[in-house]
C-alpha cells in the first residue's frame, strides 16, 4: 500500500499496522493500552471514519483497535465479487481478535460492522463484553424490503459500471447525512482514495449485494445467528443513532425492541454518525467501558 498523502494524514494521523489472515493482510489501528474498544466500519467506509472517535477516546485507558475490512480501506482487496461474504468476513474478523488476543471487548458497531460483529462474538467465546451500535442492522429481515440504493446495485451491468468505473457511493456520502457537509472537501477525497484504482472496487459492490432481498438469500443464515447472539446478549449496550439516515434511520425502532436495556441516544445525524455527533459516541463507549 502507497505511503497516505498529506491530506490525509493531517487528519487520521495514525500509525498502520497489518496483519495477514487467511483472506488477505487486515489493517488496523491499535492505540492505548486498557480494556480493549473494537471500532467496526462499514461500506465503503476504513479505519478513517473512527478518527474523531478515536481521538476523544485517547487518554481514557483504553486500548483502541479499529480494523479496516478485507476489501476495503488499506487492507488488501480481493478483485472477485464472491470473496465478499458475511460469513468470510466474520471469519477474517474472528481470525484478527483471535490473533491479537482481544479480551473483554467493548464492541462498537455501524453499517455492516453490525452483522460482522455480531457474527463474530457469536463465535468467539464470549470474548464481547460491552456493546454499543449504531445506524446497522443486527436482526435478519422480516420483510425485505431493499433500499432504492440496494435494488441499484443488483441491476445487471448499469451497477459494475457505476461501482467500478466510478467508484460509486463514493461521491455521494454526504447525502446520507444530517449535515451533507460533514463528508465534503478532503475528507470526501479521504474516504475515497482507498478506492481510487479500478481494481479495487469489488467491495463495494459486494456488500451491498450481501444485503438480503429474498428469504433464500445467502446472508439469511449467518444474519440470523448474529441477531441471536444481540438478543442474548447480557453485557452493557448502548444504541447511538442517527435519526436523518436515509438507509437505516428507521432501524432505530427494531433495535429497541430488540434490546430492551439498551440506553438510546437519538441524534440528528445521518448514516456516518462518527463524522457529525463523535461526542455522542465517545461518551457511549466510555459509559459501556466503564460498566461492570
Amino acid at each position: 500500500m502507497s505511503e497516505l498523502p498529506s491530506f490525509i494524514t493531517r487528519l487520521y494521523p495514525h500509525r498502520s499496522n497489518y496483519l495477514p489472515l487467511r483472506f488477505g493482510r487486515m489493517h488496523y489501528v491499535d492505540e492505548g493500552t486498557g480494556r480493549p474498544v473494537l471500532l467496526l466500519h462499514g461500506n465503503p467506509t476504513w479505519s478513517f471514519l473512527y478518527r474523531k472517535v478515536m481521538a476523544g477516546l485517547a487518554g481514557a485507558g483504553l486500548r483502541v483497535v479499529a480494523p479496516d475490512l478485507i476489501g476495503l480501506g488499506l487492507s488488501d482487496k480481493p478483485r472477485e465479487l464472491s470473496a465478499h461474504t458475511l460469513r468470510r468476513h466474520g471469519e477474517s474478523l474472528l481470525e484478527f481478535v483471535q490473533a491479537l488476543d482481544l479480551k473483554d471487548v467493548v464492541l462498537g458497531v455501524q453499517d455492516w460492522g453490525g452483522p460482522i460483529g455480531a457474527w463474530m462474538a457469536a463465535r468467539a467465546g464470549g470474548r464481547v463484553t460491552g456493546l454499543v451500535v449504531m445506524n446497522t442492522s443486527l436482526l435478519a429481515p422480516v420483510r425485505f424490503r431493499t433500499t432504492a440504493f440496494h435494488r441499484f446495485s443488483h441491476l445487471p451491468l448499469v451497477s459494475d459500471v457505476a461501482f467500478r468505473l466510478f467508484n460509486f457511493p463514493l461521491p455521494i456520502l454526504g447525502r446520507t447525512q444530517g449535515d451533507p457537509a460533514s463528508i465534503s472537501g478532503d475528507v470526501a477525497r479521504a474516504y475515497a482514495w482507498p478506492l481510487r484504482h479500478v481494481r479495487d472496487r469489488a467491495a463495494p459492490l459486494a456488500l451491498a449485494r450481501m444485503v438480503p432481498n429474498h428469504p433464500e438469500h445467502p446472508t439469511v443464515a449467518e444474519l440470523t445467528e448474529g441477531e441471536a447472539w444481540a438478543r442474548s446478549f447480557a453485557g452493557p449496550v448502548e444504541l447511538v443513532w442517527g435519526v436523518k439516515d436515509p438507509i437505516l434511520g428507521r432501524a432505530l425502532r427494531r433495535h429497541r425492541e430488540a434490546l430492551p436495556r439498551a440506553r438510546v441516544t437519538e441524534t440528528a445525524a445521518g448514516h456516518f454518525l462518527q463524522e457529525e455527533v463523535p461526542g455522542d459516541v465517545v461518551a457511549a463507549l466510555r459509559r459501556v467501558a466503564d460498566a461492570r
